[in-house]
C-alpha cells in the first residue's frame, strides 16, 4: 500500500513538475517572440508613401566691399533645381506594446509623415565670378545646400504631407504583413489621422 501511494505521488509530483516546465517553456517563447516582432518592425525604419518631383530656380548672388566698401564685387549664378523629394513614415518613431497573453502588438502612437531624403541635381547658369570674389569650391557646396534648403522650405505647401498622412493605412498594414508572419494580431484601434477637413479613426 506504502509503495502504490508513494508511485502515486511520485507520478502527480513528476506531472506537476513537467506542466510547469511546459508553462514557462511557453511563456519564455512567448515574450521571445514578442521582442523579435518589436525589433523587426523597428528594423523596417523608414517607409516611403509619397514621392515628389520639384523644379525651382534658384538665384545666388554674394557682395564683397573692399577699400572701405567703396569697390564691391559681386559674384552670382542662376540655378535650376531639380529635385525628388521622398516623404513618409519613421517607423522607429512608433510606440508599440506587446500583449503575449493575447499575442496582440497594440499601437499607442503612430508618427506623422516626415521628408525621408531629398535627391538634388543642380544645373548652373550665368555663372559669372566677381573682380575678386571668385567661386570657390566651398561655394558651390554652400550653394547645394541652400538649395536642398530652397526645396525643403517648399515641400509643405507641396500638399506631399496630407496626402502621405492620408497613405498612413498603407504603413500600418506593412506592420500587420510583419506581425502576423508569426500568428500574432495587431491592434491600432486608438489610432487617427488627422485630413485637412475631418478626423477619422483607422479601421
Amino acid at each position: 500500500m506504502d509503495i502504490l501511494f508513494g508511485l502515486i505521488l511520485g507520478g502527480l509530483i513528476t506531472l506537476a513538475v513537467v506542466t510547469y516546465l511546459k508553462i514557462k517553456a511557453q511563456k519564455k517563447r512567448v515574450n521571445s517572440q514578442s521582442v523579435i516582432l518589436l525589433d523587426k518592425i523597428k528594423k523596417v525604419y523608414k517607409f516611403i508613401t509619397v514621392e515628389g518631383d520639384f523644379a525651382e530656380i534658384y538665384h545666388y548672388e554674394d557682395v564683397k566691399e573692399r577699400f572701405l566698401k567703396l569697390i564691391s564685387s559681386t559674384k552670382k549664378a542662376l540655378v535650376i533645381v531639380n529635385a525628388k523629394a521622398h516623404v513618409g513614415f519613421d517607423f522607429s518613431k512608433v510606440i508599440l506594446e506587446a500583449d503575449t497573453k493575447s499575442k496582440t502588438i497594440i499601437i499607442h502612437k503612430f508618427p506623422q509623415p516626415e521628408v525621408l531624403s531629398i535627391e538634388t541635381n543642380l544645373n548652373y547658369y550665368d555663372k559669372k565670378d566677381g573682380m575678386f570674389n571668385k567661386f570657390a569650391a566651398s561655394d558651390l557646396t554652400g550653394l547645394h545646400n541652400d538649395a536642398k534648403k530652397h526645396i525643403m522650405d517648399k515641400i509643405p505647401e507641396s500638399g506631399l504631407f496630407n496626402v502621405a498622412q492620408q497613405e498612413a493605412l498603407e504603413a500600418i498594414s506593412l506592420i500587420e504583413n510583419i506581425v502576423q508572419t508569426i500568428g500574432w494580431s495587431l491592434d491600432y484601434n486608438a489610432l487617427k489621422i488627422e485630413t485637412p477637413t475631418e478626423k477619422k479613426a483607422l479601421e
